[in-house]
């Protein structure tokens, strides 16, 4: 079987992406920072026929980020698709949000921790297999903001624009190896009846958008995709 490993697994984006990867034949590793929501998403997937497992981690720990992806590969025999996607849903310590204008080296960094130098090390624990098989696919996500920047979310979206800009060039790199890199851009609030999206923002649910990460892995076409309403 391959695996689908998701970093910053929730029941939102990361377990439809998981039933999206599970219903086609594609165990899956989920890593994530708390133990019972892991729990609790192999669960539900193990009811409806997708062979799941959970490996907690802390994302702004890079050792720990490390230790969980070997951990899965271990059990699962490897990782064929690799998916960054963390979006706090409950306060991480350390992460604000500031206009350009009020972007500082420490609130900006926190950002960057998070939101890129998690992907550069889940990235540096499974491409060097990838690259020895000839094979694999690396999906990286990030918000609208790193392609049209909203003011609200100035160092956000400054992390999510490096993170955009590494993944594309990785691509880049890769040509010719077999291994894909793409990055995601969601232009959109996720969920339905999204109580902080801004008046008039457009919304969808992860039903809506997980699809779009299977069409990249199949068709290995573009280094970007952009999801609008």
């Amino acid at each position: 079987m391959p695996t689908l490993a998701i970093v910053g697994a929730g029941p939102g984006m990361g377990l439809a992406i998981a039933r999206t990867f599970g219903s086609r034949g594609f165990d899956v590793a989920l890593i994530a920072r708390t133990k019972e929501k892991l729990e609790t998403l192999v669960d539900r997937l193990g009811r409806e026929g997708i062979t799941a497992a959970g490996f907690p981690a802390d994302i702004l720990d890079r050792a720990s980020l490390t230790d969980a992806l070997d951990a899965a590969k271990a059990r699962f025999g490897g990782i064929d698709v690799l998916e960054y996607s963390p979006a706090p849903h409950s306060p991480v310590p350390g992460l604000t949000m500031a206009a350009p204008s009020q972007v500082t080296v420490d609130n900006l960094q926190p950002m960057i921790e998070y939101g890129f130098y998690g992907a550069v090390t889940a990235a540096r624990a499974v491409l060097p297999a990838m690259r020895e098989a000839g094979a694999g696919t690396l999906l990286f996500t990030g918000g609208g903001g790193s392609v049209d920047p909203i003011p609200m979310l100035g160092n956000a979206n400054a992390a999510q624009a490096a993170l955009r800009n590494w993944a594309i060039n990785l691509n880049k790199e890769l040509a010719g190896t077999g291994v894909y890199a793409a990055h995601v851009a969601i232009n959109v609030w996720i969920g339905e009846g999204v109580v902080d999206a801004p008046e008039g923002s457009p919304t969808a649910t992860p039903e809506e958008i997980a699809p779009l990460y299977w069409d990249l892995h199949e068709n290995r076409d573009r280094p970007e995709a952009v999801f609008n309403a």
